[in-house]
């Protein structure tokens, strides 16, 4: 005979992993605390959805479904294709590049490791800020330390 608790446990386990999002990707976008651009707040677009303008020293996590997607700031130039996977977590890192009249964002893929120790310094992105809030998650559900 199965107890009663292992049952439950059992048939609980589908709902528990829906309920925490593992089958999406969580993508940390982030931008240093510098002086130089610090007046500058590029926007940061995914599948060419504006998701926020980012502010020196911030950071935001996007969650998304498994597949390709495409980043990108303002410097239509350069961007990011993530094949993104089930359950694993991507950082991007915002750079300012100098421009004729004003800098400008240019996004960068960041190995985990880097990532998530840069990250620990930066304050969450103000929600005033997000534009894309439905696949935004906050800071506390993100799991993201500061």
């Amino acid at each position: 005979m199965i107890p009663r608790w292992f049952l439950c446990v059992v048939l609980c386990l589908p709902l528990i992993r829906h309920g925490l999002g593992a089958e999406t990707a969580r993508v940390f976008v982030y931008r240093y605390k510098q002086f130089v651009g610090s007046a500058i707040s590029p926007s940061v677009y995914c599948d060419e959805l504006q998701l926020a303008r980012m502010e020196n020293g911030r950071y935001f996590v996007v969650t998304l479904p498994p597949g390709k997607h495409e980043f990108r700031s303002n410097d239509k130039q350069s961007g990011i294709e993530l094949d993104a996977k089930e359950g694993q977590d991507y950082y991007v890192r915002l750079e300012i590049a100098p421009g004729v009249a004003k800098g400008h964002g240019r996004l960068v893929a960041t190995p985990s490791e880097q990532g998530s120790y840069e990250i620990r310094k930066l304050k969450p992105l103000d929600p005033d800020r997000i534009m894309g809030s439905a696949r935004i998650l906050s800071p506390a559900s993100a799991g993201a330390e500061n």
